[in-house]
């Protein structure tokens, strides 16, 4: 086995991700660092276990489990190992941390993805506690008033940047939720190809709910003489359908560049101040 000359064997010249160090590695401001962060996997690793040893009625709401991504051979029964079981534990566990939310619907989907991504069961949690917690508050509570909300939000940026499809929505008595609920829902999962999600999704942890707003705009805006078309209201919720399907959803490249063109401006302050607007309104309605 080759040494170095500080006495170190080859193997220490190469991380745990298979990347050869540098000679002039500073080895013990690495391991002051790592044993610092050691504290912080051990603690998550201990309330990881413990989540998964706990028992509530989160059990009793996962019915529907069964039906996520029927379609992908690692979630069949007969797979070896089935990420059903993979599944159970992440939605479980999370239902013992974050029990104001428990379980709610399109969630599966979500940490679905997040396991195909990551094939760890413990990153995967954290993950979805970023999106559910943090980046996408309300969204999957009982009420879903963060989700609700945003919809409305949705709505009138579409009046303020594509004006033509606002009024033909409104025109034929179109609620937004009808047509975009599964958007954000399941951010664009079984809706747009994977690459382009999974392109979002970097994004969406990067920058925020923002962009959930952006790729929304970009599919309206980019198809707004196809959408006015329509002349009912079930054309209009076709027309919706057709829009996340093409070359343009495909190449998720180009798809990217576009969504933070085509929308123009879109700050965050001007988003909360909708959202806020908005929240209220649906408050007041009860």
């Amino acid at each position: 086995m080759e040494r170095r000359e500080d006495g170190r064997d080859w193997p220490y010249r190469v991380d745990p991700y298979g990347f050869e160090r540098p000679e002039d590695f500073d080895y013990a401001s690495y391991e002051a660092f790592f044993s610092r962060y050691l504290v912080v996997l051990t603690r998550r690793a201990i309330k990881w276990s413990k989540l998964l040893k706990g028992k509530n009625s989160i059990q009793k709401s996962l019915k529907d489990m069964n039906r996520t991504f029927p379609d992908n051979v690692k979630f069949r029964k007969t797979a070896d190992p089935c990420l059903q079981h993979t599944l159970y534990n992440v939605l479980v566990a999370y239902g013992h941390h974050n029990k104001a939310v428990g379980y709610c619907q399109g969630m599966n989907f979500i940490a679905g993805y997040l396991i195909l991504i990551t094939k760890s069961e413990e990153e995967s949690f954290w993950l979805l506690d970023a999106l559910i917690g943090r980046i996408l508050p309300d969204y999957y509570s009982p009420a879903m008033l963060g989700l609700k909300t945003d919809q409305e939000v949705l709505g009138e940026l579409v009046k303020m940047k594509v004006p033509a499809v606002a009024e033909l929505m409104e025109r034929h008595g179109v609620m937004w939720t009808l047509v975009v609920s599964r958007w954000f829902i399941c951010l664009f999962i079984d809706i747009l190809p994977v690459e382009t999600v999974l392109r979002i999704w970097d994004c969406l942890f990067y920058e925020g709910s923002k962009i959930i707003f952006r790729v929304a705009l970009t599919l309206i805006k980019q198809h707004q003489a196809f959408i006015l078309e329509a002349t009912n209201f079930p054309d209009i919720c076709d027309k919706f359908k057709e829009i996340t399907k093409g070359t343009f959803v495909t190449e998720c490249h180009s798809f990217m560049q576009k969504i933070f063109t085509d929308p123009g401006s879109l700050s965050m302050a001007t988003i909360n101040k909708l959202r806020e607007t908005c929240r209220e309104k649906l408050l007041s309605q009860g």
